[in-house]
């Protein structure tokens, strides 16, 4: 088995992997690892090397997609519950924000303690 298939299948691998992690595996999302699945099909007799570095690196890349977007909203959620505990966060400035927006809506100004 030469480099580029071992190269490949790896990447074969950790793509379907992370759709099954990241999108499901129910029924109705089966069409989105058998795509994968498909087009890794359709392009396993591609003889010119870059063409194959090509799709082998558009694969990689969209793994890599799947894990940050879940990595990223898995973070944001972190940072969201810590905000409404109130947990090591300094809230002084959003504080200062909606009391400032609060204020402006009925036409009156922060008094000067809350004036940066």
């Amino acid at each position: 088995m030469s480099s580029e298939m071992l190269q490949a299948a790896k990447v074969y691998r950790q793509l379907l992997k992370a759709v099954k992690k990241h999108i499901g595996k129910e029924d109705y999302k089966t069409h989105f690892s058998e795509y994968v699945t498909q087009e890794f099909r359709k392009n396993c007799k591609l003889s010119d090397p870059s063409h194959v570095q090509q799709k082998i690196k558009l694969a990689h890349d969209y793994t890599f997609l799947l894990n940050s977007v879940h990595h990223h909203k898995a973070r944001l959620s972190v940072n969201d519950l810590l905000f409404s505990y109130n947990i090591a966060v300094d809230r002084s400035e959003e504080m200062k924000r909606t009391l400032g927006k609060s204020a402006a809506s009925v036409g009156l100004q922060l008094p000067d303690v809350y004036q940066s």
